[in-house]
């Protein structure tokens, strides 16, 4: 499964100004939901007892929040670039502007470690954040998130 197949365009947004963890963990089961209130609230919940365990900020200004859900069938996964980091319990101490959160059903276990793993190795290419960073608009960080692959970095 490549990245893309967990993004729609609704489920990018560039810029957004989120004042804390709470408000973008919010905004991002809100994303992840599509307009279903009973399963934004139960992604909320899920992402929410997930940082509890441990914040999934990554570092360098990234975070990967996740979690297992009964309210869904198929994994997906919603992109936020904030337009102000955020603090976020990283690791390195810097706050967050970079969130990819990733949602997926209880029975996912293998395939959740693999797009976590996905994840995170997109995530290590500094030059890769740079351009994301520099994104003109959902539309502009879709198509980096399009282009990028496993094993290689996305094409300047």
């Amino acid at each position: 499964m490549h990245l893309l197949d967990l993004l729609a365009p609704a489920r990018i947004a560039a810029g957004a100004r989120l004042s804390s963890k709470k408000r973008l963990l919010e905004h991002l089961a809100h994303l992840l939901a599509e307009g279903d209130a009973g399963r934004e609230a139960a992604l909320y919940d899920s992402l929410c007892q997930r940082e509890r365990l441990g914040s999934t900020g990554l570092g360098h200004g990234v975070a990967i929040p996740h979690g297992r859900s009964p309210a869904l069938s198929v994994a997906t996964g919603a992109f936020v670039r904030l337009a102000e980091p955020v603090e976020f319990g990283a690791s390195d101490g810097e706050p967050v502007d970079l969130v990819f959160a990733l949602a997926v059903p209880e029975h996912f276990t293998q395939q959740h470690l693999v797009l976590l793993a996905q994840l995170a190795e997109m995530f290590a290419d500094e030059a890769f954040r740079a351009r994301l960073r520099a994104g003109a608009d959902a539309e502009a960080l879709y198509r980096l998130v399009a282009d990028w692959r496993p094993g290689h970095s996305a094409a300047a």
